[in-house]
């Protein structure tokens, strides 16, 4: 896939100036829809709150709060200005990024105070729910497997095959949505952020933002953001996908009130099955992928930035643990499997000596 390019900040900010709806055609120069009319913004607002729009109308879900948008409910000019400058970066993010993985932006519409993104609609709620048990019937190490990779190669894309390297800042169980046939499309960028511009520079400084239990300690402790915070929260990430849980639970156990520190303290110690969720079937081959992942995970993991593999690493670590899994599962399947670059998503075949 080639380099996807979007509009500058000035263009945006222009855009901003027109109180209306922007769709692709627009940024395409093959069309318009300006809502000025009061109709077309109420049957907006209506479709987002029955979709999983990332904007409500008044309000957007950020990890375990929910903040207010509206000016007349919250006078905080600072605070407003934050949200609008988080709006205008999910947008500007959205607008420069195109793959399988990642949630399309089909368009956005702010008028007066209202400010909505239109996303694309993937109806099978996110990967936090699917865990909970409260969608769908339960996901086998396969799919949790296929998911872990479709996140991979999203991330892989944003920091390596955009024009500039863009660092999510926000990966978590929650922000990855599941679709019909339980593939994983990465959401919500609203804490996005540009990657160094000077190749020499190894990182940039900014405002530590993220989601409690998921944020990078070495960033948190620095400052310094690069593509390695990403990799912290994958390998969080990655801890919840194999335990069921969710990344701190208060209502357990001191020693395992944060489940990275106990899954791997369980992995060090050999009981590695122990830290399974238990809605997973143990088998040879599962028990076997679980250990491994568990392996990957504490590599991301790792205190200092410099000791954690890359997300392009990552991917084909995991692409490894499948086929391995795969192998023992099902012995007499077919060898040849559909590789998809994480770069464009084409398909081609892996055949196995």
């Amino acid at each position: 896939m080639k380099k996807t390019t979007g509009p500058s900040l000035n263009q945006l900010n222009q855009r901003n100036k027109n109180s209306g709806f922007q769709d692709k055609g627009a940024r395409n120069g093959t069309g318009s829809h300006n809502v000025k009319n009061h109709t077309v913004l109420t049957y907006l607002k209506s479709a987002v709150r029955r979709c999983v729009g990332l904007f409500l109308p008044g309000k957007r879900k950020t990890g375990s709060k929910v903040v207010q948008n509206d000016e007349k409910k919250n006078p905080d000019k600072d605070i407003q200005n934050k949200h609008l400058s988080e709006f205008k970066n999910e947008i500007y993010t959205l607008s420069k990024v195109e793959h399988l993985n990642l949630v399309r932006l089909h368009g956005y519409l702010e008028h007066g105070e209202e400010k909505i993104i239109v996303v694309e609609y993937v109806n099978n709620g996110t990967l936090r729910e699917h865990l909970d048990g409260t969608r769908g019937r339960g996901l086998e190490i396969g799919e949790r497997l296929d998911i872990a990779i479709d996140v991979a190669h999203a991330v892989t894309y944003l920091h390596m095959y955009t024009d500039h390297p863009i660092i999510h800042r926000d990966i978590k169980a929650s922000n990855i949505l599941i679709t019909d046939n339980l593939r994983a499309k990465v959401a919500d960028f609203g804490f996005a952020r540009l990657g160094a511009v000077d190749p020499d520079k190894t990182h940039i400084s900014t405002q530590v933002k993220g989601t409690a239990g998921y944020v990078d300690p070495d960033y948190m402790r620095t400052r310094h953001l690069t593509e390695k915070s990403d990799v912290y929260s994958f390998g969080v990430l990655l801890v919840e996908m194999i335990t069921g849980r969710h990344p701190v639970e208060p209502q357990r156990e001191l020693n395992e009130r944060v489940t990275i520190r106990w899954a791997m303290q369980m992995w060090k110690q050999g009981e590695a099955v122990t830290a399974m969720d238990p809605r997973l079937r143990r088998s040879t081959a599962s028990n076997k992928a679980i250990e491994k992942i568990f392996r990957l995970a504490y590599q991301c993991l790792a205190p200092m930035r410099k000791s954690r593999p890359s997300m392009k690493n990552c991917a084909e670590v995991l692409w490894g643990i499948r086929k391995d899994f795969r192998d023992k599962a099902f012995p007499n399947h077919s060898a040849n499997f559909p590789e998809r670059n994480a770069r464009n998503n084409k398909h081609k075949t892996l055949v196995s000596a």
